[in-house]
């Protein structure tokens, strides 16, 4: 391609309004909302939950990643609607039964026709697999300790894998009434970090057989595919965190690791997380990983 030619071209572009990287990173915002579920609220649990934005049962963090990169973007007008616990209901519906009592207010209702930008993490709730990690915990060694995943997986079919694709309807949905409510916003789908080792497990480091640290971790990717295929079928943008946090999961050393275990004292950024939830240096990760999408 010829240089004058290139160079009309690009004119052509910039008369035509389509944004290139660099105009993507100028690009201000002046409405944000945070819509999720615990691993967008939380990172740690002390210092304790913040109430600024919703009651102290979500367990919503005074450093979670919304409120990072609200900071680093400088919106004048935030609001974090995560909760711990939040499903695809608690969109649209108050969420109730929290910690120490409350109720958090449908996060739906903090959308305007004016929010210009949205970053939403959700689904795990949905699938259940936070409670299956739960259920998976196993103080006990082989063969003493009863693995977990045949709770799931019976006569070749995986239940969990049937609440991934019925999780990944809902957030379509889920998306699809954002951006009726916020037609203007940009909306940012966000996966689920690397918590959960590629292959294998560390037990009795982590107390869940190996076994069973498997079969999660090709749930978590699942998972994580179906909130991209959900991002693709409703137009909006897919954040990789997963990808880019390999390295990070919970079985790698307490100064390296995202995601903190049963025992969650976090040193790679001292403090207390929540167990099985991202660390303040997972947070940290979440945060460079949303806002280098949101720059272009």
């Amino acid at each position: 391609m010829s240089a004058r030619l290139s160079a009309v071209l690009a004119a052509l572009l910039l008369l035509a309004g389509i944004a290139t990287p660099a105009n993507a990173a100028t690009r201000t915002y002046r409405e944000y909302v945070a819509l999720g579920d615990s691993w967008t609220a939380d990172v740690v649990i002390v210092p304790l939950p913040t109430t600024q934005y919703v009651p102290f049962g979500c367990a919503q963090s005074a450093r979670d990643y919304p409120k990072q990169v609200a900071a680093a973007l400088g919106v004048p007008k935030f609001f974090d609607a995560s909760c711990g616990g939040a499903t695809t209901d608690d969109f649209a519906n108050p969420q109730s039964g929290l910690l120490f009592g409350g109720t958090n207010a449908p996060q739906f209702a903090q959308l305007t026709e004016t929010t210009d930008l949205v970053t939403v993490g959700i689904g795990g709730n949905d699938a259940g697999l936070a409670g299956a990690v739960s259920g998976c915990i196993n103080l006990l060694p082989p063969p003493l300790g009863v693995p977990c995943k045949p709770k799931w997986v019976s006569g070749g079919v995986d239940r969990m894998s049937e609440n991934i694709t019925a999780a990944k309807h809902k957030v379509i949905t889920a998306v699809t009434e954002i951006k009726q409510r916020s037609p203007h916003a940009r909306v940012l789908l966000v996966d689920y970090l690397a918590g959960i080792p590629q292959s294998g497990g560390c037990w009795p480091f982590q107390p869940v057989l190996n076994s069973d640290m498997e079969w999660l971790g090709a749930k978590l990717r699942e998972l994580n595919a179906a909130v991209k295929s959900a991002a693709a079928a409703t137009g909006v943008e897919f954040v990789d965190t997963h990808s880019q946090t390999i390295g990070h999961d919970a079985c790698t050393s307490p100064f390296t690791r995202y995601v903190e275990g049963l025992l969650p004292i976090s040193a790679n950024g001292l403090a207390i997380a929540v167990p099985f939830h991202p660390n303040s240096a997972g947070g940290d990760a979440q945060a460079r990983i949303v806002l280098s999408k949101i720059r272009g």
